[in-house]
């Protein structure tokens, strides 16, 4: 990347991308939101890229977009269909996501962790959805997420006062899966990745997929989706090997590899 405003490495099958812009609390310029849509389509498309980790550099999560920055180039529509590009991106990725939250995560920076899987957050970590404080509505999928993680009432709370939550809050809402203390987190956010990684990827990709489906879908529609991608898990190497290694007290090891000749 060019001026490495975001940062790449892969270990294992886990994809790791830091957001480094750490002057601005990597608040995302033009040229990080290219940079996020690049990576992101490449977590998509690399079979072996088995989760995928975000965090942010200094310090810092992600102050949300840069409105500093100077992007002003072209309709202001044009600017918010390569930002949806990227929430599109991170929401649809078939691979589980976590995002690694310290300091600030505000605005589209708090959504974008928000849109994440899992997230993992330090003590230190603060969230707000500040748009209203900048004369702004919300954004980043911001409207979609809060109201399903929260509930409407609470989602009305944090976006029209947008004040500043600290992360036991966050984690009494729901909108944090684990604090951990700084000294741990890089340690538990690992070996949380390589776990994920050593999942089975069709069968966790299809889950993630039901999910998703499942919050806007009637029973009936769910148990039809339950049925057609657990075909789809059935037809993979995959169900077979935890079968076998069930059977011999071992682990599997999962490939994803389609089965059916």
């Amino acid at each position: 990347m060019s001026e490495d405003v975001l940062l790449t490495r892969r270990d294992g099958g886990v994809l790791t991308l830091t957001l480094n812009r750490p002057r601005r609390k990597n608040a995302i310029d033009a040229q990080l939101w290219d940079a996020l849509r690049e990576q992101l389509a490449v977590a998509r498309d690399d079979t072996g890229v088995r989760a995928l980790v975000l965090t942010g550099a200094g310090g810092d999560f992600c102050a949300g977009a840069d409105l500093a920055a100077g992007d002003r180039d072209g309709h202001p529509l044009d600017r918010m269909r390569r930002i949806n590009e990227v929430a599109l991106l991170l929401h649809e990725l078939p691979v589980p996501s976590v995002a690694r939250v310290d300091g600030v995560a505000v605005g589209a920076g708090w959504n974008l962790a928000l849109g994440c899987d899992l997230v993992v957050a330090t003590p230190a970590a603060r969230f707000s959805q500040i748009f209203a404080r900048r004369g702004l509505s919300l954004d980043f999928g911001g409207s979609w997420l809060l109201p399903k993680l929260v509930g409407l009432q609470q989602a009305k709370r944090l976006a029209l006062l947008a004040e500043m939550i600290g992360a036991e809050e966050a984690l009494r809402l729901g909108l944090v899966t684990w604090v951990v203390d700084d000294a741990e987190i890089d340690g538990f956010v690992a070996d949380l990745g390589a776990r994920l990684a050593a999942a089975a990827p069709v069968a966790l990709a299809q889950s993630k997929a039901l999910l998703h489906e499942g919050a806007d879908s009637s029973m009936r529609e769910a148990l039809a989706s339950e049925a057609r991608t657990q075909s789809i898990n059935f037809a993979t190497a995959d169900a077979p090997a935890a079968f076998a290694a069930f059977n011999e007290k071992r682990e599997p090891e999962f490939t994803g590899e389609w089965a059916v000749q």
